[in-house]
């Protein structure tokens, strides 16, 4: 099951240090979500990742530097998709410079899995838990979620108040798998806040993808 970890906004102490980390520790996606960074600010960021993690990342701004980074992916949000012309010119050339490039997006209403707009990679769906640290709650019931689920072609991701309470959860409700990013980055310990995020995978005979 797909075990992704999303960015915090704001910057974190010793931010670069954990997510080296967190990669070596067996990460596979990360999704790289800045969005006061400007384009130098970013790719400085990225430069001080070691290359050998930049095909595990998935950027959510300045989408050309996909291609100079060799990325994982790049996600379009709500903005990106309503400057339609500037969207398909994008993804037509990066496509041109990177095949095989996953792009992703998110959707918070579940009409929303029908829409056949591209075959995304894979989506974000939230909220499906209420949070713990904000005051949203869960925005589904678990029957529209597993019907939703068995209909759809694309691959949905959990994202809205996951925690490792939730891991059984959301594969039984048929999710591709899992969004998370408060749960570690509000820990004082994001590393081993992690490191329990693969040993309840395991415990639970879960792969992470």
């Amino acid at each position: 099951m797909k075990l992704i970890l999303i960015s915090s906004s704001k910057s974190v102490e010793k931010e670069l240090d954990i997510l080296i980390t967190l990669f070596e520790m067996g990460l596979q996606t990360f999704h790289l979500r800045k969005p006061k960074y400007s384009t130098p600010k970013l790719k400085r960021f990225l430069q001080r990742i070691p290359e050998q993690y930049h095909n595990r990342i998935v950027i959510h701004s300045h989408h050309n530097l996909a291609a100079k980074f060799n990325l994982k992916g790049i996600h379009l949000t709500k903005t990106h998709k309503r400057k339609k012309l500037k969207n398909w010119l994008t993804l037509f050339l990066l496509s041109r410079k990177k095949p095989g490039l996953a792009i992703t997006t998110s959707y918070t209403k579940l009409g929303d899995l029908f829409e056949i707009e591209k075959q995304y990679s894979y989506i974000f769906l939230s909220p499906i838990f209420d949070s713990s640290t904000s005051k949203y709650q869960a925005g589904f019931t678990d029957h529209s979620l597993t019907g939703a689920l068995q209909k759809t072609t694309y691959n949905v991701i959990a994202r809205g108040g996951v925690d490792i309470d939730q891991i059984e959860k959301v594969k039984s409700l048929g999710f591709y798998g899992l969004a998370i990013q408060s749960s570690i980055w509000n820990q004082e310990d994001p590393v081993e806040r992690f490191r329990a995020y693969f040993n309840k995978f395991k415990e639970l005979g879960l792969t992470v993808e």
